[in-house]
């Protein structure tokens, strides 16, 4: 049943294409038919012999995160071709081009053969060439594979706009004709004109521009914006009452155009943000248009702020800094400022300052202190000594020279001590400060990472501006490290917690305060100084200021030197980069009423004494409230007083196993380490003494060996081979040792109280160095000696 009405259905088309039958008999309608067909299938065939190859090199632009062009750089063939984007081609200016270019744009194949037809006829009429029929299909096919005007070329052209046309969408032609058509010297592209001619953007332009733009490639030697702008005016204004008469525009918009005056003259193609614009063309050297986050208004204002910065530096012998702007809650890169003048090759411009690798200074600490925070080593309040100390030879000093004795975390972190500094370095190892930086992507550290030490906290390593910044950045984000955003389709790759919210927020709460040594004297009495935490630094040899603060919004990174590394004296980052980044925070968040930063419910407040930080024993009459981590935070009580039985008269001090029956009293003493008692004695500072011990007493003390700080044991010290220098002897004995004997190959050399300094003369190799106290410890190192 079905096929015979299969077979029913053809019979009956069959017969209804009787009359179509009939017309193939005649010449005049099967040649066409079969000559049509024929060029169909040529044009197919000659199409996969001659495949389309378009491949046009754009001039690279980097665009701010409001697509305004940034900086652009010139083409392999020195032309300033610049990519259009289909969303800045508006209807005005599709209107005017296709109005003007071509009527019939949107109704033809890639060729108009009514155009053709007829400048055929004409030029065979005239004798002569008097007009063409270039669709903008077969304009942009030349201008991707420029010939010479012939016919035989105009039948490839037209061959290429059928590919084009195949191969793209209108609008994308449309595209390439403005990407690619002529506009004299060496501007090519509508977006590359508006830009160098009007300076903004084709989607900003007003239809005197794009009518004044959509004539100019017809005639670009004779019509030159800048040099014939008035034959410009007159050939713009025909064309205006053209479209006006074929109502392209509206009358209002005609005869405003009409009026407008044309001041035009050719500039300079944008250079803004030149560091970053070929850091980025390195990473991405075939993005025609790269898109940032780069706020165009903050870059520019900052730009010119460290130019007038650095100018008045000069005459101090300062000629760069840097600058880098980071969103917290984006973390999108929003200013990045290499160098204050790109082009004085005189002080290296060209110098990118974000990248460079430089010591940190003291900028450095407040991790430190964050993560002695996070492992229950310390809390705000916990003292430590900042005295002489020697760590396997590294002895570091403040920046003033000076020790200040007992300080607790909160002021050693405000005055940027180094002392307390190191010793919280010491508390939670080097190799686990190196891991932590190298979370936070510190690559010079990584790689030195073998080589670093207990310095390293001080300024002893190499970091780069961007890393500073981005570390800051995560003390504003609850401890949390994310990658910075440069471009704005970026994604967050890395994230990970840091440091814990509490340790975060108790180092932001101690960097905001403004009572402190490192406020800049010019901010000390203003009331333009803006609310931030932030951090100063100053490496050795006074090379490199640095200043990084942050608040909820934005995190800011000041660096200020010289590139070629010259120190100057007055080179201190409190007085030199505070002041800069104070500057930069008033220009992108003056007055900033936003929320601050709150208290995480993991934080909590104790009672705690005083002298040490940790929480009240029944002697500790002076207590301050502190931050700290339940069950992580140090718990021991207060232990700064401990009770001493003594004589009567106070004069001698009894153990439990001299102790007479019931002749004594006790009494609370200082309860001093051994270098706090040594520090004390070297400055001359007045405190409580612990009397004598019992000098009839047998016991042997469990308390620990003299140190031997002046030397390092194991080490190699090169003398003069023929006046060899002395060499000083000293210790740190417990505060109840009264006198100390030193040993040379054990030999005896002398006795000394324990502050004493003693001297000997070296010999060449081997030297055994002993010290014993009068308790009866002792301790040992060797050294050796070498003649230079």
């Amino acid at each position: 049943m079905t096929k015979n009405r299969l077979k029913n259905w053809f019979i009956r088309l069959y017969k209804k294409l009787k009359p179509v039958r009939n017309l193939w008999k005649y010449r005049l309608v099967r040649y066409p038919i079969i000559g049509s067909i024929g060029l169909v299938l040529l044009f197919f065939v000659l199409h996969l012999l001659f495949p389309l190859r378009v491949k046009v090199e754009y001039s690279q632009v980097m665009v701010a995160k409001n697509n305004q062009v940034l900086h652009a750089f010139l083409t392999s063939d020195e032309k300033w071709r610049m990519k259009t984007e289909l969303n800045e081609i508006i209807p005005n200016l599709k209107k005017a081009i296709v109005y003007k270019e071509d009527k019939y744009f949107y109704r033809h194949w890639g060729v108009n053969p009514m155009a053709v037809t007829r400048a055929l006829f004409n030029n065979i009429v005239q004798g002569r060439k008097t007009s063409g029929a270039s669709t903008i299909t077969m304009q942009v096919a030349r201008l991707l594979h420029p010939k010479r005007r012939t016919y035989a070329n105009k039948l490839v052209e037209m061959f290429r706009a059928l590919q084009l046309e195949l191969k793209y969408s209108k609008d994308e032609i449309l595209q390439m004709y403005l990407n690619l058509v002529p506009y004299g010297g060496n501007i090519e592209g509508v977006k590359a004109a508006s830009l160098l001619y009007f300076g903004r953007m084709p989607h900003q332009l007003s239809i005197a521009q794009i009518t004044a733009l959509a004539i100019i490639p017809n005639r670009p030697t004779s019509l030159v914006i800048g040099r014939t702008n008035e034959t410009i005016v007159k050939a713009r204004n025909k064309w205006l009452k053209r479209f006006g008469k074929a109502e392209v525009f509206e009358p209002q918009f005609i005869k405003a155009a009409l009026e407008e005056h044309l001041n035009a003259e050719r500039g300079e193609a944008p250079h803004e943000a030149q560091h970053l614009a070929y850091r980025l063309r390195t990473r991405y050297p075939d993005e025609p248009i790269i898109r940032t986050t780069i706020d165009k208004s903050k870059q520019d204002k900052i730009q010119q702020l460290v130019a007038n910065y650095v100018r008045r530096l000069k005459t101090r012998g300062i000629f760069n800094a840097s600058i880098l702007v980071v969103n917290n809650r984006t973390k999108q890169v929003e200013a990045y400022i290499g160098s204050p003048f790109f082009y004085d090759k005189k002080h290296a411009g060209q110098v990118d300052g974000v990248r460079a690798v430089r010591s940190p200074g003291s900028t450095l600490k407040p991790f430190a202190y964050a993560l002695g925070f996070d492992k229950g080593k310390l809390t705000l309040k916990t003292t430590i000594a900042d005295v002489p100390i020697n760590l396997n030879g590294y002895t570091p000093e403040n920046f003033y020279k000076k020790f200040n004795g007992l300080v607790n975390v909160e002021q050693s972190l405000a005055s940027s001590l180094n002392i307390p500094a190191v010793k919280a370095l010491e508390m939670i190892g080097v190799n686990f400060f190196i891991n932590k930086l190298r979370e936070a992507r510190f690559e010079q550290i990584s790689k030195d990472e073998k080589k670093l030490g207990y310095s390293m906290v001080l300024g002893g390593c190499g970091v780069t501006l961007e890393e500073l910044t981005n570390l800051f950045s995560a003390y504003g984000n609850k401890g949390q490290y994310t990658n910075l955003r440069y471009l704005k389709d970026d994604t967050i790759t890395v994230n990970r917690q840091l440091i814990s919210p509490a340790a975060a927020y108790v180092i932001t709460e101690n960097l905001t305060k403004a009572n402190r040594p490192d406020l800049p004297s010019s901010f000390e009495n203003t009331i333009r100084m803006p609310r931030v935490a932030w951090k100063t630094g100053t490496s050795y040899g006074r090379r490199d200021a640095w200043s990084i603060g942050y608040n909820a919004e934005y995190t800011v990174g000041v660096w200020v030197g010289n590139f070629s590394g010259e120190g100057v004296k007055s080179l201190v980052g409190a007085e030199v980069a505070t002041p800069l980044l104070f500057q930069v925070f008033n220009a992108i968040d003056y007055n900033s009423k936003k929320e601050w930063f709150k208290a995480p419910k993991s934080l909590k407040v104790r009672w705690v004494c005083s002298e040490t930080g940790l929480p009240p024993s029944e002697f500790c009459e002076n207590q301050v409230i502190d931050y700290y981590l339940p069950l992580i935070s140090p718990n021991e009580k207060c232990n700064h007083l401990k009770e001493i039985a003594v004589s009567k008269d106070e004069k001698i001090s009894y153990c439990l196993t001299c102790r007479p029956e019931g002749n004594f009293k006790k009494m609370l003493f200082p309860n001093l380490a051994p270098e706090m008692l040594a520090f004390y004695n070297m400055e001359g500072i007045a405190h409580k003494k612990i009397p004598q011990h019992n000098p009839k007493c047998t016991r042997i003390f469990e308390h620990p060996a003299p140190i031997i700080n002046s030397l390092s044991a194991n080490k190699q010290y090169i003398v003069d081979r023929d006046d060899p220098p002395e060499l000083m002897l000293s210790c740190i004995a417990h505060n109840e040792v009264k006198t100390v004997y030193w040993y040379i190959n054990d030999e005896f050399h002398k006795a000394a109280s324990p502050m004493d300094k003693v001297f000997f003369k070296p010999t060449r190799g081997a030297i055994k160095i002993s010290c014993s106290d009068d308790q009866g410890k002792s301790s040992s190192m060797t050294i050796r000696v070498l003649y230079e």
